[in-house]
């Protein structure tokens, strides 16, 4: 299985690519998240933690929006 990061840097190298993971902080182990990574067609790398994995792409849809709008 790929690494969502290797040494503290995204392994999302390719245009249109997510990669996530799904995590639990050790004083909440029953509370889980989901660190989520998207490279941007043009590039451009959005991450963020949400607790489901329809939060991040939401997150991610919101980010795509407001690029475009600029």
């Amino acid at each position: 299985m790929t690494r969502l990061t290797e040494k503290g840097v995204s392994t999302t190298q390719n245009k249109g690519e997510e990669k996530y993971e799904r995590f639990s902080f050790r004083d909440r182990p029953r509370k889980f998240f989901y660190q989520y990574d998207y490279r941007h067609t043009d590039g451009e790398l959005f991450s963020c933690v949400k607790p489901t994995l329809k939060e991040c792409r939401e997150a991610r849809e919101e980010w795509i929006k407001n690029k475009q709008s600029k």
